[in-house]
């Protein structure tokens, strides 16, 4: 059953700090999540509405990870800066996933030229069982293995799918915990808005 309240909330410097420690990181977030993304973005507010999407009130940043993927390669969130990343949290068990995965991956191929990225991170299980998985449904776009779960904790993550999505600014836009109508007419406008969006300005040093 999927959850009715979201543990991802959008304090998640605190979320981050609670992995750290060993606790679950959703008892010491506090910020609720009313599903706006600010009142300057009636547009982007309207297309998360549509798709039940939960937005962030106040601007924030999903935290820095970094993880091996299925073909061995050490992926950080950071290389993706400047372009607008859907990060999908899932499992090989989950029934909801398996629909929701082609989709992510039809969506990779047509938008990637544009600044789409795909992301991928596994809950806890081993190699060989995501490799036969992502053969079976063709899936190319980065997979990373969690294998202790310490990238869900981190997000919070209590059910599957978990979703995340971040514009090309680095903030965070919105998530969705269970399978969303990620093909649909308005998924494709959110992709494409926060697409034609500004990247971000030169990194400071």
């Amino acid at each position: 059953m999927t959850p009715s309240r979201p543990a991802a909330m959008e304090a998640w410097p605190p979320a981050w700090v609670a992995a750290r420690a060993g606790l679950p990181a959703f008892v010491l977030l506090i910020a609720v999540l009313v599903g706006v993304v600010s009142a300057d973005e009636p547009e982007l507010v309207a297309l998360l509405k549509t798709l039940d999407l939960r937005g962030y009130t106040i601007r924030t940043a999903p935290p820095p990870f970094s993880g091996s993927t299925l073909d061995a390669r050490q992926l950080s969130l950071t290389e993706y800066r400047g372009t607008v990343i859907v990060l999908n949290f899932w499992a090989t068990w989950c029934l909801e996933c398996r629909s929701e995965m082609p989709v992510l991956e039809r969506l990779e191929r047509e938008f990637s030229s544009q600044g789409l990225a795909i992301i991928g991170v596994n809950a806890r299980e081993n190699r060989d069982a995501v490799r036969r998985y992502a053969k079976e449904l063709g899936l190319t776009f980065p997979l990373v293995l969690d294998r202790d779960g310490k990238i869900n904790a981190l997000y919070g993550v209590i059910g599957l799918p978990t979703t995340f999505v971040v514009g090309r600014d680095g903030r965070a836009i919105a998530f969705a915990i269970g399978p969303r109508q990620w093909e649909s007419a308005p998924a494709r406008a959110l992709i494409a808005a926060l697409l034609a969006e500004p990247g971000p300005g030169p990194a400071t040093k």
